[in-house]
């Protein structure tokens, strides 16, 4: 049976990548305080400077709370040739962050498009046609990117590089991930399956089918739900990405539609061995992060046993 392995991270607090998005934030250490507490291993680092930069600090910070470092999320607009140079430097500063603070199994470093800044990608979100995605030019030249980034990393510090769909950004929808997938090679770039982003992004098809279609790169899982009435709406109304957001489109496990007992049993059967990190993404000063990150870790610890059956 293969180890139920459960992180969460900053952005469940409310810490998102984004900026201007106003609210309260919260601090690292009471982050990490409350997701210790309510029952989770791991975490990935957040935005720079949220947690200590310093190595030996962060790895105090984690070690004292029992935690281990699973990844960064590092936005480059990939799109864009000019900023490539850029953005490996930025992925390598925090891939050695990484690497300072490493443990078995290494972390990833979680590349991403720079979600949130193209209008009418954020304006669109989870409601993308084919007409609104890349050019075949394009294409090329964003896989040539990520792969330039995963190149990087690997080489300086020895982590692997996974990309994270993502709405409001240039991959996002099922044909997107796949052309993305396609492109690219699968030794160098792997792919975090982010249930939620799936499911809003994809119109609201089945996470399940698309992690056993994808499986073959995907080599880190976020655990994420996406309520459809919220989906729903906001197709409905033409609300932006951050509306979705604000009007709470990624809910507590559990309480969207997607099927976790199944998303569990497929990596089960699939014989995945790593860890799967919870994601609520809120922003600042929304809702109750530790409570709703103390009932995500009952709900799955009730369904648990979909995952550690013997097969």
């Amino acid at each position: 049976m293969s180890k139920f392995l459960i992180g969460n991270a900053p952005c469940s607090w409310g810490t998102l990548e984004f900026e201007g998005t106003g609210g309260e934030p919260i601090g690292f250490s009471r982050m990490l305080d409350e997701l210790a507490e309510t029952g989770y291993a791991g975490t990935e680092l957040g935005d720079w400077g949220f947690m200590p930069t310093d190595p030996p600090v962060l790895r105090q910070e984690l070690s004292r709370r029992g935690l281990v470092m699973l990844g960064a999320f590092v936005p480059v607009a990939l799109k864009e040739s000019s900023a490539l140079s850029d953005g490996i430097a930025k992925s390598l500063k925090i891939a050695r962050l990484l690497a300072a603070v490493a443990t078995e199994p290494a972390p990833f470093l979680v590349l991403a498009d720079n979600n949130g800044t193209v209008p009418l990608r954020t304006q669109r979100a989870g409601r993308i046609t084919p007409e609104e995605s890349l050019s075949p030019n394009d294409w090329k030249i964003f896989a040539a990117g990520a792969e330039a980034v995963a190149r990087a990393v690997r080489s300086e510090t020895g982590l692997r590089t996974v990309f994270h769909h993502h709405c409001a950004g240039y991959v996002e929808t099922h044909q997107e991930i796949a052309t993305l997938l396609e492109l690219t090679d699968p030794q160098t770039l792997g792919l975090v399956f982010d249930t939620g982003h799936y499911t809003y992004g994809s119109g609201g098809a089945d996470a399940v089918e698309a992690l056993g279609q994808f499986r073959e790169r995907v080599w880190y899982v976020h655990l994420k739900d996406c309520h459809p009435g919220v989906a729903a709406d906001a197709r409905e109304k033409g609300w932006d990405y951050f509306e979705a957001l604000r009007q709470g489109v990624f809910c507590e496990l559990g309480k969207g539609s997607v099927d976790f007992p199944r998303v569990l049993r497929r990596l089960a059967e699939e014989n995945y061995a790593g860890w799967m990190l919870v994601e609520q993404d809120v922003l600042p000063g929304m809702g109750s992060p530790k409570e709703s990150a103390r009932r995500n870790r009952d709900y799955l610890a009730s369904i648990e046993h979909y995952f550690t059956q013997p097969r």
